[in-house]
């Protein structure tokens, strides 16, 4: 069934989880001598090996707490001695191991790491989905906030993030606080910026096929149609309704001169958008609708393509995958401006 739906749905994921496809990966994955930092890894002529990658950094689950007392799972990459550090907010329904690879990157090049599970997804996930409450805002106001607060006892922060995280840092409380921001793959989620035969796709699942599961089971079942692991109701019916809205919540009669737009319009700190032109759910132009609400921030607005990478497509999960290393540096070089 999730073969099937394969065809159908965005190219996000293979039907099996994230997880274990990591797990593969790094079977296969050999990181230059370049990137290790600090003579914390064992390093052979071919780069380095999977036990040196899982065992000699140190890599340390954290078990945070929400400001609403939610417990939230997140994994600390430390570098000694760096008084910097970077918090890797994951997009919608991708759990942090994803990003395992683009955090040892940023230990590479001098800056520690965290990443975290929102409520709902990967290790922050409660036994049972239905009935349990989570929306955007939870991810943004609360979440984030939790590691944020961790990672701010460790240095100065700079946030690196997909999809979801282009909406939730501005979410994020203390986000004026951040020294920047590098982001990939965010925008309005507009179905009417999309190709035509994935806007078709992504119409049919938005109003068919998501509802339709979602009332049977209770929550959103997204991994039945390939699109990472399954999240809870109240995530869904955000998602849903934000992206049938041209500039997403920004176009939210109901959020219209409030103070959690008001939030967006302040911040001032460097961001960076950064989005493929084969992203088929955030091509630049739909980056470029969404990130008209970041009024005073300092933007810049990076377009890539997949050959000046030598891979033969990024879409919307390629830009932390392992071909994609090359970006990960450029987003290193971003934050050392800073």
């Amino acid at each position: 069934r999730a073969r099937y739906w394969q065809s159908f749905a965005p190219r996000w994921f293979s039907a099996k989880s994230i997880e274990q496809r990591n797990r593969r990966r790094l079977k296969r994955v050999r990181f230059p001598p370049s990137w290790v930092a600090g003579g914390n890894c064992k390093v052979t002529h071919a780069g380095l090996s999977r036990s040196a990658l899982l065992e000699t950094h140190q890599i340390t689950k954290v078990n945070l707490q929400a400001p609403d007392q939610t417990p939230i799972v997140a994994q600390f990459y430390p570098v000694n001695g760096a008084q910097k550090i970077v918090l890797i907010a994951p997009a919608t329904a991708v759990p942090q191991g994803f990003y395992r690879r683009f955090a040892l990157a940023m230990n590479a090049r001098g800056y520690s790491a965290l990443s975290l599970d929102y409520r709902g997804i990967g290790a922050s996930k409660p036994t049972r989905l239905k009935g349990f409450e989570a929306g955007y805002r939870h991810w943004g106001e609360q979440d984030l906030s939790a590691a944020f607060n961790f990672a701010h006892g460790h240095g100065d922060v700079y946030l690196a993030g997909h999809s979801f995280a282009g909406h939730g840092v501005g979410m994020l409380p203390r986000a004026g606080e951040l020294k920047a921001a590098w982001i990939c793959g965010s925008g309005a989620g507009y179905s009417g910026y999309m190709p035509v035969l994935e806007r078709i796709k992504v119409e049919l699942l938005w109003n068919l096929l998501a509802p339709a599961s979602a009332l049977w089971k209770g929550y959103a079942p997204m991994s039945w149609f390939g699109i990472g692991e399954d999240i809870p109701l109240g995530i869904y019916q955000d998602w849903k309704r934000w992206c049938a809205m041209p500039k997403y919540f920004f176009s939210d009669p109901a959020l219209e001169n409030t103070e959690f737009i008001a939030r967006f319009n302040r911040l001032t700190i460097p961001m960076a958008f950064v989005n493929a032109s084969d992203d088929k759910w955030a091509l630049p132009r739909s980056r470029d609708a969404f990130i008209e609400g970041y009024k005073s921030a300092k933007l810049s607005r990076v377009d890539i393509r997949a050959q000046d990478f030598g891979v033969r497509e990024i879409g919307h999960m390629g830009y932390f995958r392992a071909p994609m290393a090359a970006l990960w540096q450029q987003a290193a070089d971003f934050f050392d401006q800073y």
